[in-house]
């Protein structure tokens, strides 16, 4: 994977089919860090995570003696210490505006893909509801090249993980005028060069029918 460069101070323990765990890999790739990148199963956590993180919980990053368990956190730490590229706007009102869609898509779809991911008995009743929020919203992807900005941002890094697995949780979308905003956003996004990088193999799979 191509954050994974050499030995680092950086350690990076992520769940290899996990879409929290993949937008800060996109970070990663984005900033070209040089991370230790650990794939962890979720359900065999090892003892040295244990020892630094009490929640057990993944992703988890870790830097010298820091470590972060939450990933608007590590996003926005990384963004910070490694400026080159910027991920967030320069400006209060435009930064605000930024995290303000990153709440957005926490709040309305994330819970929609967690209970895809693990197989809920609400799954259908959540691709329904995923599918007819993102048809929705597709139009506004034709305004500029990346969600809401002319700038690749953390908000594409939190949405990015999201549209590679629609086709491996069963959502469908139609390919109509409305939509092709949206199919445009998501070619350009995966060809991306940081995008590719950040990729486990499980992702990979998942990925294989994308449009």
């Amino acid at each position: 994977m191509g954050v994974v460069t050499k030995r680092s101070s950086m350690t990076y323990f992520s769940d290899p089919r996990d879409h929290y765990s993949h937008r800060v890999r996109i970070v990663l790739a984005e900033k070209g860090v040089s991370v230790d990148l650990v794939d962890v199963n979720p359900s065999n956590i090892p003892a040295d995570l244990s020892e630094v993180n009490p929640y057990n919980s993944l992703p988890t990053l870790v830097d010298r003696e820091l470590t972060l368990f939450e990933t608007r956190v590590m996003m926005e730490y990384l963004d910070e210490r490694f400026p080159h590229p910027p991920l967030l706007p320069v400006y209060p009102v435009a930064r605000a505006e930024s995290r303000q869609f990153i709440y957005r898509i926490e709040n309305d779809w994330c819970p929609l893909v967690n209970k895809l991911m693990s197989g809920s008995k609400d799954a259908a009743t959540a691709a329904k509801d995923l599918k007819e929020s993102l048809t929705t919203i597709a139009p506004i992807f034709a305004d500029k090249p990346f969600f809401m900005s002319d700038e690749f941002s953390l908000v594409d890094c939190c949405l990015a993980p999201i549209l590679w697995r629609l086709n491996y949780m069963g959502v469908k979308l139609p390919r109509t005028r409305q939509t092709m905003p949206l199919f445009d956003y998501m070619e350009r996004i995966f060809a991306r060069e940081s995008f590719q990088e950040s990729l486990t193999e499980l992702e990979r799979d998942m990925g294989l029918e994308q449009p």
